[in-house]
Formats: structure tokens, sequence, C-alpha cells
């Protein structure tokens, strides 16, 4: 046993109880933003403005304020104030010394919507909102008119650089202003508030809420598109305002909307929602709780669209309707244009970032709530709800017969050859091949870490083992024999060479991802020359991708970023982290990025890039190309050899040495 104490290497014995840190107040912030605000992107740098403003408007939506103004000034300088009722200035009883105002700012978890004796319903459920942005912010002044008195506290980085002091008396001010600039060191300094975004962000608060007006001004200086400096919001139409504006011109199914509002039983909350059917357009839908836009819905959602589809098969039932008992959710909401916004206490979400609610009574209340008005909208007008009727069973009708057309492609892919798809295909949900996407991925290691970042509906995995057989100098019978080949072929479903048919292609995507190393190249050159020879015209419509996977992480000062190169890396390090200390860590392959790097940087479409392969029109290119790849990739090494002696000397030193 002494043995193999002493056997232990010299770096081991520094970790002790000086390796153990311990994050204070608002530390944790700083180190991990993500963890709070999602990251330190142009999205984290906006939910700042989001949290101070969702503070006033949970002081409106009480009935404590009814105006908000949001001013945007030079040095990306954010002000907001509400005449509410101001934030606590007295001292906390928890806390000697220090006010309820200072507790706030400066300490996560405090506030005064945990329980509902200040708010019934809020935004903000965590208290950690304001004490956030205070955080991530290198300048923050808190002023608080109160009591016909104004006080007034400035803040840096998460700690208070002054006291609380009492500047002057006032006789009809009230409420709590908030000015503060990001931190740069956290957002990097190009970051920037943008006025378009914001002004979005005040208008789209002011229809959920009636009754507050919302005054938004921005330098002109800083504008450069066509947002007003200057502008007022109060729509007391609410979400069918905001409705008509965002169907404008369209033609709707019914030329009047679905709208209302329902408070829930036992002060639980209310829902207020506006739907329109848009005939020649696709729809859209915007989900709010408690103000809060939750992008990808939720358990609110799921009320809505069980209220709508369970109200459309009863009306189809009522008017002698049969096949209405086959509408789906989708017929009815997909091309849908819906506003919903609930107001719930202690709703739960996904995240910090509250992208999702999953509060479980939320679907219950919502249903119960719109159900009983659907049936109505339906009802009180015959032939309104025929209309509408006549509207979703054409969608039914065309959901049915793309389903029908589907199952034909797939028996003639797979189940007609009494074949099985590979064992290691991780399949997507989605049956329609539209929107889908195989990815092909280079080793098992790589393969877990893509089947956690994927989106499962939309996303398979295919994981193969290193280098596939190179089929530009392999004979048919060997091609026939190989394993990975027969997989892969098998998963795509269309065939091979003259009976390939990409009609039958199982996605409409197929996206190489490999290393972002040498070894990682040279595999995906095996598929391309795969696709090129096996299935051309997969290639040829523009089918075949590549994903950019980075090779290197880059941090600093809470900034991260990744490159796909070392010249990549070098222009980073020069403009976004110029001046600062970098560290730098190398991806050896997929497999060490874990899931969260893998979807943000090389699998979701909305941050990742892709390269489209495909292949020339004119026969001549299209002759050069395969003469380039039969020498490169042909039985032949001479010709190989010739082409690394003729451009050997384009390569530089450093290119040689790596």
């Amino acid at each position: 046993m002494s043995d193999l104490f002493s056997s232990a290497t010299p770096s081991s014995n520094d970790y002790d109880a000086s390796s153990i840190e311990v994050l204070e107040g608002l530390e944790p912030v700083r180190r991990r933003p993500g963890m709070y605000i999602g990251g330190t992107d142009e999205r984290a740098l906006h939910h700042l403005a989001a949290e101070v403003l969702d503070n006033s408007m949970d002081e409106a939506v009480a009935g404590h304020a009814s105006r908000i103004e949001v001013t945007l000034e030079a040095g990306n300088r954010l002000t907001i104030a509400d005449n509410g009722r101001g934030i606590p200035i007295d001292p906390h009883p928890k806390y000697p010394g220090k006010s309820a105002l200072e507790v706030i700012l400066t300490m996560l978890h405090s506030g005064g919507k945990f329980s509902h004796k200040a708010y019934a319903t809020s935004g903000g459920l965590h208290g950690v909102g304001v004490s956030v942005v205070n955080a991530l912010s290198n300048d923050t002044v808190v002023e608080v008119a109160r009591n016909k008195e104004i006080y007034r506290q400035s803040f840096s980085k998460g700690h208070a650089t002054s006291k609380l002091e009492k500047v002057g008396a006032t006789q009809n001010r009230r409420g709590t202003t908030i000015a503060f600039t990001p931190d740069p060191e956290i957002f990097g300094e190009g970051a920037k508030f943008r006025p378009a975004r914001l002004y979005r962000l005040a208008r789209s608060k002011a229809y959920l809420f009636a009754g507050v007006e919302i005054r938004w001004k921005c330098d002109p200086a800083l504008i450069e598109d066509d947002t007003p400096a200057e502008a007022v919001f109060q729509f007391p139409g609410g979400l069918a305002d905001h409705l008509k504006e965002q169907v404008g011109s369209r033609e709707c199914a019914t030329s009047e909307f679905f709208k209302g509002q329902q408070d829930f039983p036992d002060d639980q909350g209310r829902v207020e929602w506006a739907v329109a059917w848009p005939l020649w357009s696709e729809g859209g839908s915007s989900y709010y709780c408690n103000t809060i836009p939750t992008p990808d819905g939720g358990t609110h959602e799921q009320g809505i669209r069980a209220a709508l589809t369970r109200g459309m098969r009863a009306f189809g039932e009522l008017t002698g309707q049969k096949k209405a008992k086959d509408i789906h959710a989708d017929d009815v909401v997909a091309g849908a244009e819906i506003m919903l916004s609930v107001f719930i206490r202690d709703p739960q979400f996904q995240s910090q970032t509250k992208d999702r609610l999953t509060s479980p009574d939320a679907a219950r209340l919502v249903e119960a709530a719109i159900r009983d008005h659907f049936d109505h909208f339906l009802t009180d007008n015959m032939d309104r709800g025929r209309a509408l009727l006549g509207f979703v069973l054409d969608r039914m009708d065309e959901r049915l017969k793309r389903r029908a057309e589907r199952e034909v492609k797939r028996k003639t892919a797979t189940s007609s050859r009494k074949l099985r798809l590979p064992g290691k295909l991780t399949d997507c949900a989605n049956d329609d091949p539209a929107g889908t996407e195989l990815f092909i991925v280079e080793g098992d290691s790589a393969g877990g870490s893509a089947k956690q970042a994927r989106d499962r509906k939309t996303q398979a995995i295919l994981p193969i083992r290193g280098k596939i057989l190179n089929v530009a100098s392999a004979n048919t019978a060997k091609i026939g024999a190989n394993q990975e080949i027969a997989d892969l072929t098998l998963a795509l479903g269309c065939g091979t060479r003259d009976r390939c048919d990409v009609d039958n292609l199982r996605y409409e995507r197929v996206i190489i991802m490999t290393d972002a190393d040498v070894d990682g190249a040279h595999i995906a050159t095996l598929l391309m020359t795969y696709f090129f020879q096996e299935m051309p015209d997969l290639v040829r419509k523009g089918r075949l991708y590549l994903a950019q996977p980075p090779l290197y992480r880059l941090s600093a000062g809470g900034t991260v970023a990744y490159a796909k190169d070392d010249d990549q890396r070098a222009e980073l390090e020069r403009t976004t982290f110029k001046g600062k200390k970098v560290e730098v860590g190398r991806f050896k392959g997929l497999g060490e990025m874990n899931p969260q790097q893998l979807r943000e940087t090389t699998m979701d479409p909305r941050t990742r890039s892709l390269i489209r392969i495909t292949l020339p029109q004119e026969y001549e290119e299209r002759s050069a190309v395969r003469d380039l790849v039969d020498r490169l990739m042909g039985k032949n090494p001479e010709h190989r050899f010739q082409f690394i002696q003729s451009h050997a000397a384009e390569l530089d030193e450093e290119e040689i040495d790596a």
C-alpha cells in the first residue's frame, strides 16, 4: 500500500485545501455568465435589458405602475424607469447595515417574488435577474423615488461603489430607475445594444398588458435603420392588436380573429389569446408567461393546441363530418398565427433564460379556459365555423396524402427489399424527409456526443468506424462486401449507381461530420468519393454537406469563441481577444466536445456553418472533376505522387509541419 501512495506524481501533491475555491457574492455570475443568461453573445446581452424591463412590467401587471420608459444613450448605456412603488430602501432585517436595495442588487436569490405578498404573478422567480445585470455591468446606478424622497446608489461588477444616499425631495415622482452599461470584459469591446431589437422588445411588452404605456427613446446617432428615435406604445386591444399587425393584409379563413381572455379559477392567474388562420401563407406563434417570451413554447402551448384541436373535432362531428375525428393538432395550428399570454403563480421554466414553460398545471388551465370560448366561436356563427372547418380539413387531407406518399417511398427503400435499418443508426422522429438531416459521424465517441446534441425530431446520427473503404480503387465485389458501406447505403435508402433515385432519399440533407484535423479531412474525402461514385445525383442536387466543427476553443474574461483552423484562431486573438491573455484549448476530436459545445458550434442550424458539395453543370467541368477524383483516389498511386510533387511548392513551412 505504501508503494502505491509513494508512486503519486508530484503534481497530485499540489491538490489540497488551498485548491478549493469558494465563490462569494456575484462572482459565480461573472465566472459563468452562460448559466444565468445563456452565454455572452448578442442575445445574452439583450437578455440583460429584458431582465430589467420585466421587473417594471411586474409592477405594471400588479397594478402599481402605468408607465415605463426605455432610453438608449451613447456609450451603450440603457436606462429603464417605471412609476411603480420603488424598490424598498429601508434597512434589511437580516443584513444589518444594508438596505433592501443593496441586498437585491448584490445578492443572488433575493427579491419580493418568492411569496405572493408583493406580486400575485411575476416574471421574476429566482431573485437573480437584476443582480445578474449588476454583476455583468461595469457601471450601474439605481434611483428610487419613494415617500416623496429620491435615493441613489451606484454599483460596479456586482459590488456597491457608494452608500445609499438621499439626493433630494419630490412631490410627484415615484418608482425605480435603473441605468447600466454592460461590461466589455464579459461581452467584448464591440458588443452593443441594437436599437431595433430594444424597440421591438419594448413594443412587444406593451402588447402583453393593455394597462401600461411604454415610452421609447434612443440617441439618433445610434440608429442605423428605420427604427424611430422616439415612440409611445399603448395597445388597448392587447394581443388582438398585436395579431392584427402580424396578419396585415393577408386573407384569412375567418374574417374575425378568435380572441379573448379568461381568469383561471381560484385566483390562479389568467390567459389571453388571439388566433388567425391565413389562407395563402404559413403562420407563426408567440407564447408568453408573465410577460416573458417563451420561444420554445411549453405546457401553455400544449393547452391551446389541445383546446383548438378538440374543439374542431367536436364541431366536425356536430356538422356531420365523420372524418373530423382524424383531425390532428398540426392541421389546426401549423398554419395559424397564434398569440398566447398566460399569467400564473410560481411558473416553472426549463432554464434561467425561461425559453420554455414546464409548469404542469398550465396545460390543463389553458385548455379549460379556451375550449368553451372556442366552441362558442364556432357555433355562434355556423358559416364562420364551417369555413374554418373546411380550411382545417383541407390541411388534414394534404397531410394524409403526404404521409401516404412517404409510406410508398419508404416501402420502396426498405420494406420491399426486406431490409432493416442498420442497428447503429439513431434515426430521427419525423417520418417526412423534409427538414431532416443525417449526420455521418467519425467514431462511436463522437457519435455518442452527437446523439445527445441533436434535435431528435429532425436529426439522425450514423457513426462510422474510422476510414471507410476507398470505393474509387475497389472493385464491385469488395464494395458490396464492406459492412460500413452497406450500412451507409441502407440508411440512405435511395440505392446506388444506376438504381439511385434521390427522391427515395430518407433525409433532406446528408452531412459529413468529421474531426477538424488531417485524419478527419481524409475520412471526409473518402466519403465524398463514395457519394461522387455511388450516388452522383445526390451530390448534383445539392443534398450533401460538410460540417465545420471547430479545432480550437478560446476564452478570456468570460468571452468564449471557437476557431475552425489556425488562421481563424489568429484572427480572433487579434480582434475579439486583443490585448487579453487567452486560454486556448485544442479539440483532439469531436468526441472531446461536450454535447452543448457540439450543438452550438456544429449541429444547431441557427449557429452552425455548412459547406455544400455540388457538381458543375457543364459537361466539360464534370469531366474534369471525374478525372481529378480518378487521379487522386483511383488505383494508380503514381498519379497521386505526381499531384503531390506538382503542388508541394504551394505549401508553407507551417502547413508542412502540421
